[in-house]
């Protein structure tokens, strides 16, 4: 399962996500898995929010990751500007609406720090 924490401050600003383990939505068909479609999503939602943050909004950002243990923390290292809201906005509903349909592969938590 694949568990996603987003962090907001008392304002209600975002401060750091938090994405753990890898969804195993894999089914095993023929003798194989196929491919993990549901960790794929996840993994490039990710990966865009990740880099339209730091590359293309030029956010200050900290990022630590583990491919293998599907561990990746973004770190926000101040507050964002309108565009970059929006984009984690837009981050966190296509997750949460992930979640609505693969509950069992995706849990997506809010956390005040």
């Amino acid at each position: 399962m694949t568990t996603v924490t987003f962090e907001k401050d008392a304002e209600g600003r975002y401060r750091a996500f938090t994405c753990f383990g890898h969804a195993g939505f894999a089914k095993k068909r023929f003798g194989k898995y196929e491919p993990d479609i549901l960790c794929a999503a996840i993994s490039a939602l990710t990966a865009n929010t990740v880099n339209g943050l730091s590359e293309i909004a030029g956010e200050a950002v900290t990022v630590t990751e583990n491919e293998a243990d599907g561990f990746l923390r973004c770190v926000i290292e101040s507050d964002l500007k309108e565009a970059s809201v929006l984009l984690m906005d837009a981050y966190v509903l296509s997750l949460t609406e992930y979640s609505k349909q693969y509950g069992k592969y995706l849990t997506v938590n809010f956390k005040e720090v």
